[in-house]
C-alpha cells in the first residue's frame, strides 16, 4: 500500500466530534454528533449548523423527494426532516437496546442502518449488531445480523443488481451483499480484508474504488474491492472516522477527524475538524 505524503487542511475546527459526512447540493453535511447537530459546510469551508437532534445525530441520507434522514443514535430512531419539522419515521429500538450508527439510502428510498450491537460508553465488550431496512413508509426489518459493528454503507450499481457494501469495523473488513428488488440483502462475501485497518466511514469514487476512514491507525485508505487497502494518507494525531468525496470537480477528499471519541472529553476539548486533500480520482458522476 502506497503511502501520500500530502498534508491535509483543516478547514473547519472546535467541532466536537464530526462524523457521518456525506456530500450533496454542494455542500458537505456531517453530523457533530456529540454536540447534537447537524453542520452543512461549503467547498471554502464557511459552515452553519442547520439541524439540532436529540440523542446525538448519526447517520444522513436523503429520500428520493430530496428530505433529510438522520439517525439518532441514542434516541434510537430513524427521523424525517419535513418542512413541519423532525418526524419519527421508524423506532429501531426494537432491533436492538443498543446506540444506532451509519446509514445508507438505495435508490427507491429504502435506508440501510446499522447499530451498535453493545454500549461502547458503558464498557461492554463487542457484539454482532443489526442491519435494518426501513422502508420509506416506516415498515422495517432485520436484512442482516451479527455484523461486527456496522459502520460507514455505500450502494454499488451492478450488472443484474445493486450492491450493498458495509464495513465491519471489528471485522477488519468490508462486506457486500446482493441486494434484491424486496429490498433483502442475499450472497454475502468480503468485497474486501483491510486488515490491520479498522474500516469506519466510506464514500465512493468513480473507479469503483472507495475511500475508508481509519480512526485506529489514523488515517484515510483507498480500498479496492478484492485487493484492499492500495493508497494511504494519515491523519497526524487526529483519527479519521468518516470521509466524503466532494467539491466542485468532485475530488476534494473531506475527512471528519479528532482526537478522541469519549463523549465527555470531546465537548471540553473541542479537538473535531474538517479536513481536505485532493485525490486524484473523482467522486462518481464527475469526469
Amino acid at each position: 500500500m502506497s503511502t501520500d505524503t500530502s498534508e491535509t487542511t483543516v478547514l473547519l475546527d472546535r467541532l466536537a466530534f464530526p462524523d457521518c459526512a456525506r456530500w450533496r447540493d454542494g455542500r458537505l453535511w456531517f453530523s457533530d454528533s456529540h454536540d447534537g447537530r447537524v453542520w452543512a459546510m461549503a467547498e471554502g469551508g464557511q459552515a452553519e449548523p442547520v439541524l439540532a437532534v436529540d440523542g446525538r445525530p448519526g447517520g444522513l441520507g436523503w429520500t428520493p423527494e430530496g428530505r433529510l434522514l438522520v439517525v439518532s443514535m441514542l434516541g434510537r430512531k430513524l427521523l424525517r426532516h419535513d418542512p413541519a419539522g423532525l418526524v419519527e419515521l421508524c423506532d429501531l429500538s426494537r432491533f436492538s437496546p443498543h446506540p444506532w450508527n451509519d446509514l445508507v439510502v438505495a435508490p427507491d428510498g429504502r435506508a440501510y442502518v446499522g447499530g451498535f450491537g453493545y454500549d461502547v460508553d458503558a464498557g461492554e465488550e463487542p457484539a454482532g449488531g443489526p442491519l435494518v431496512c426501513v422502508e420509506p413508509d416506516g415498515e422495517s426489518w432485520v436484512v442482516v445480523d451479527r455484523l461486527l459493528f456496522p459502520n460507514g454503507a455505500e450502494i454499488v450499481d451492478g450488472p443484474e443488481c445493486p450492491t450493498l457494501v458495509v464495513a465491519e469495523t471489528y471485522g477488519q473488513r468490508l462486506s457486500a451483499y446482493d441486494l434484491l428488488p424486496d429490498g433483502s440483502a442475499a450472497h454475502p462475501r468480503v468485497w474486501a480484508d483491510v486488515r490491520p485497518n479498522f474500516p469506519d466511514g466510506t464514500t465512493l469514487d468513480a473507479a469503483g474504488a472507495m475511500w475508508v476512514a481509519d480512526p485506529v491507525l489514523k488515517g484515510v485508505m483507498r480500498v479496492v474491492p478484492g485487493a484492499g487497502a492500495v493508497e494511504w494518507i494519515p491523519t497526524g494525531d487526529h483519527a479519521a472516522y468518516a470521509c466524503a468525496l466532494g467539491g466542485s470537480d468532485g475530488r476534494t477528499l473531506y475527512i471528519c477527524t479528532s482526537t478522541t471519541s469519549n463523549p465527555v472529553r470531546t465537548i471540553r476539548e473541542r479537538t473535531g475538524r474538517i479536513e481536505a486533500v485532493r485525490v486524484e480520482t473523482p467522486a462518481p458522476g464527475h469526469a
